[in-house]
């Protein structure tokens, strides 16, 4: 099946090089062609070039696209969500509005415990229903590739159910999937955090390593939550089951965490609000995806990740979007790239490398998705006209996302 989109007016995202991430200065080319065309072949990019370059007797073709004018970019891939939770928390966006912090409604015993008491109370059903109209609205904003965190059940059976429901959203959508057991958010209600780390470490892992559930594992290290040691020791028990480390770090505090996710061969290490100038030369020549969530900055009034600074410094950053009821109820990465840009101060190119080739990297996806490559999957949007890609986060609440293509299929 050849499919020939015609008629576009930017189309960028393009990597000739065969880049599994951008570095530094990288991050600054995007890979762009005006007036352009582009062919998938069963599912998969196959060709480009310009209207100019196009051969006089026309490109064969089983289906004609017409773009309009519209710009052509690889689909988002948002490398952190929570896309799996139960009702809403507003009643605590309103406490935030009254003064109280983040951890402070978490002492309270709020925050995640909320939604795990919520979770509690639904069957696998209802959340996969509820997680799939997310999933609607993320794809139909660009997003084509995405993490689901468990993390919401906080014992056992319900951490074994989030990821049931994960994996029936892996067989039954388009996006392109990847799973992180997060047992490790918070300590489960009635239970010392002694022995609820025990609890993770001799029975939720190998419960979900049997079933191959995970393609991740991921630990709440921060001040409040996890010890570098706690983290240390979960880590270890998930690499025996093949779960590669994914870190939430430094939200709060400058917690440690981006020092064992280095040490553990990390893939990503996710938040950095408080990060430190010394962790950016911790990161320096390692695999580990440093990847900053503006969104969470934004809603918590937080500070912002220091982004330009990791760039400066040569490292790759990854933007995502956080996707959660209590810190960032939004999956919307146009956005993401938009706060990129106005917050962490990173050029238009460079906010929309982090959100697609970089974000996919964190997901261990780059050699298959977030750039349009030859033989890649044929991930990608159709905007409405725009005047440049610096439209996109420069018009930050504006829907430009007329079409999405997954896997070479429209949707």
């Amino acid at each position: 099946m050849r499919v020939l989109i015609e008629n576009i007016g930017i189309l960028a995202g393009i990597d000739s090089h065969g880049k599994q991430r951008l570095c530094g200065k990288e991050m600054q080319s995007l890979g762009i062609l005006n007036d352009a065309w582009l062919l998938v072949e069963d599912g998969r990019f196959a060709a480009w070039g310009t209207r100019a370059e196009m051969p006089a007797e026309g490109i064969a073709a089983d289906e004609h696209v017409d773009a309009e004018g519209g710009a052509v970019l690889p689909s988002w891939c948002d490398s952190h969500t929570h896309i799996v939770f139960a009702g809403s928390r507003e009643a605590e966006f309103v406490d935030k509005i009254r003064g109280l912090s983040y951890a402070e409604i978490a002492k309270r015993g709020g925050g995640i415990l909320n939604s795990a008491d919520l979770l509690h109370t639904l069957s696998e059903d209802e959340l996969y229903r509820q997680a799939m109209v997310r999933m609607e609205e993320v794809m139909r904003k660009g997003t084509g590739c995405v993490e689901i965190k468990s993390g919401y059940g906080l014992n056992t059976a319900d951490e074994l159910k989030m990821l049931h429901v994960i994996k029936r959203i892996k067989e039954n959508s388009p996006l392109r999937v990847k799973s992180t057991f997060l047992g490790a958010h918070a300590v489960g209600r009635g239970m010392t955090q002694p022995d609820y780390v025990d609890l993770v470490v001799n029975e939720m892992i190998p419960e979900v390593g049997k079933e191959k559930l995970a393609d991740f594992v991921d630990v709440f290290c921060d001040e409040g939550f996890f010890t570098p040691a706690e983290t240390a020791r979960i880590l270890e028990a998930a690499d025996k089951w093949g779960m590669k480390p994914k870190i939430h770090a430094d939200e709060l505090a400058s917690s440690g965490g981006v020092e064992v996710g280095v040490a553990h061969g990390a893939l990503s290490v996710d938040h950095l609000e408080s990060m430190t100038v010394e962790e950016i030369e911790i990161l320096r020549d390692t695999v580990t995806m440093p990847t900053v969530l503006p969104g969470t900055s934004f809603f918590l009034n937080l500070p912002y990740g220091k982004a330009r600074q990791m760039v400066d410094a040569g490292l790759p950053v990854a933007v995502a979007s956080d996707y959660n009821p209590g810190s960032t109820p939004s999956g919307d990465m146009k956005f993401v790239v938009s706060l990129a840009c106005i917050k962490l101060r990173l050029l238009p190119e460079e906010a929309i490398n982090a959100a697609t080739l970089n974000g996919a990297c964190a997901m261990g996806e780059s050699q298959q998705y977030g750039s349009i490559a030859k033989g890649k999957v044929a991930n990608f949007f159709i905007t409405r006209p725009i005047p440049s890609v610096s439209f996109v986060p420069y018009a930050y609440t504006t829907p430009i996302v007329e079409r999405v293509f997954l896997g070479g299929k429209e949707c």
